[in-house]
């Protein structure tokens, strides 16, 4: 089977007239099928449910994007069932085969390309660039596992064999079945990237997704039935976490977790996934990634316009609702107040608004409980440091909060430790780059970071002491690319499972190693 080099799939130019009307007319697509019902997809057949959730448009919460069948204990048995008995198949079937089904899958996303990105806009709030970078990004997912895969299956010269004694082989084999936990953040792009190696490398998999990006998770299980993935091996299960997310981490069945969220859920699944249940033959593996208080340290000897822009683009980006966005500003104090200067104007002209609009440059949070706990955090930063610009909202017709940035903060204040998800950014002087290297690695966390410097002494000593599992220098600190920056952090940002990089299929894989005597 020819397959071509892995190659990104290039993000659109919305200057140019004829994307933004393709993208006008995706809105319209989606526009059709608005406020629709959904139901659970097990074993390939659609169940209509009793208890459903109404997925809003967190720009306009009075719009409901569609109406989506919850799963109780039930259906998560059948779906259990459905899962197990369809692996006993899709484990024997050739990784080509299941390769072709990515492969396939990327070439339907590309051709939906500004449908899937209006519906990113609409359901999730993501800015027409950020939107269309989601969807990119899902679509490297599919094309780098499944080459992935193909490299994996090839069994030859693996291991050694002993000449005229025996043959030995390295096999991956597939675990069983997965459930796959998914974040709203990144609604196609991490839950493409999840489900997507789980089912390449073999396994089959229960799928609940985030509960306020369900319509999104559901147009990709169309997808992948319509590349010709067979009945059962996704099978999607949104429910409540406390309920169909416990059950499904703790059935003795679930052979491993995937899971992307928040740290507290994940260490309740760690938890629950370790114990070992009644009629449980097997260790549970978990794969999981759990979010960062990620910084950007900027010498004093650095390109100051460089350093504002790499901030404020990090800090901002999807109103600062990113794992990797930049929380934390660690700057040299000869170049504190410049920078902060160009921070406060650059942050001031950013433009907030109902993301269906292109100039609108940052929309709403995620939702009414986003809202509320991001407005407190901004409280304690009037607190805790000097309010610069921002630190006002409004949720009259969406969850919009203006960015926020508060300066002068104590390395160890709150706003410097904790996790906000949202469009608040902590500024810290330092009067060394030592001194700012022990700042960016006191939190409990290690996912992100970037230093802005023209030290090449500086650059090494980051390289070395600087604790994240993604690293850059003279950038900003969020969009890792499929294949080229793995993805994945140190501490209690997860287990470092490095998504889009060469060993995460791996993860999902056992090793068999065969020896045959001569």
């Amino acid at each position: 089977m020819a397959i071509y080099d892995y190659r990104t799939e290039p993000l659109k130019d919305y200057s140019k007239m004829e994307n933004q009307t393709a993208f006008l007319e995706g809105l319209k697509v989606v526009r059709e099928y608005v406020g629709e019902e959904y139901p659970l997809i097990i074993n390939g057949e659609r169940i209509f449910t009793d208890t459903t959730i109404s997925s809003l448009n967190p720009s306009n919460h009075q719009e409901v994007i569609g109406v989506v069948c919850q799963a109780s204990l039930k259906e998560a048995d059948m779906a259990m069932e459905a899962a197990l008995e369809t692996f006993e198949y899709w484990k024997k079937v050739d990784p080509r085969v299941r390769a072709d089904v990515l492969f396939k899958a990327a070439n339907i996303m590309k051709r939906r390309r500004f449908e899937l990105c209006a519906l990113e806009t609409l359901e999730a709030g993501k800015p027409w660039l950020e939107a269309d970078a989601d969807v990119a990004e899902a679509i490297d997912f599919l094309e780098y596992y499944g080459r992935q895969m193909l490299t994996l299956s090839r069994i030859d010269d693996v291991v050694l064999s002993r000449r005229d004694q025996e043959r030995n082989e390295y096999n991956y084999i597939p675990l069983g079945v997965g459930a796959i936990i998914t974040p709203w953040n990144f609604p196609l792009a991490i839950l493409t990237g999840m489900t997507s190696a789980a089912v390449v490398a073999g396994n089959t998999v229960l799928l609940k997704p985030a509960s306020t990006t369900l319509v999104i998770a559901y147009k990709f299980v169309e997808i992948m039935e319509e590349a010709g993935l067979p009945d059962g091996v996704i099978n999607y299960m949104p429910g409540r976490g406390s309920v169909v997310g416990d059950y499904i981490v703790k059935h003795p069945k679930t052979r491993f977790v995937s899971f992307t969220g928040s740290k507290e859920v994940g260490i309740d699944i760690y938890e629950n996934a370790a114990k070992v249940q009644k009629g449980q033959i097997w260790l549970k593996r978990v794969i999981a990634e759990m979010g960062g208080k990620d910084a950007i340290l900027v010498d004093n000897d650095c390109d100051i316009e460089l350093a504002a822009s790499s901030i404020v683009t990090a800090a901002f980006g999807f109103s600062g609702q990113k794992c990797s966005a930049c929380s934390r500003a660690i700057i040299h104090e000869d170049v504190y107040d410049e920078i902060v200067a160009l921070i406060k104007q650059k942050t001031m002209q950013i433009t907030v608004g109902n993301v269906e609009t292109y100039q609108n440059q940052m929309g709403p949070v995620n939702d009414h409980l986003a809202f509320k706990r991001i407005n407190e955090y901004i409280e304690i930063g009037k607190k805790e440091g000097t309010l610069l610009v921002g630190g006002t909202s409004n949720d009259d017709t969406g969850y919009f909060i203006d960015p926020t940035v508060f300066i002068d903060m104590a390395p160890t204040s709150t706003l410097m430790q904790e996790e906000v998800f949202g469009p608040v950014l902590a500024v810290c002087k330092v009067s060394s780059f030592e001194e700012g290297l022990e700042v960016v690695n006191n939190t409990e966390y290690g996912l992100t970071g970037a230093v802005i410097s023209n030290n090449r002494f500086h650059l090494e000593m980051a390289r070395e002491d600087f604790h994240v599992g993604n690293l850059y220098f003279n950038r900003k600190c969020t969009g890792a690319i499929v294949g080229y920056q793995p993805f994945g952090g140190f501490n209690m940002s997860g287990t470092d499972s490095k998504a889009g990089g060469p060993d995460y299929l791996v993860l999902h894989m056992q090793g068999k190693s065969i020896t045959e005597a001569f």
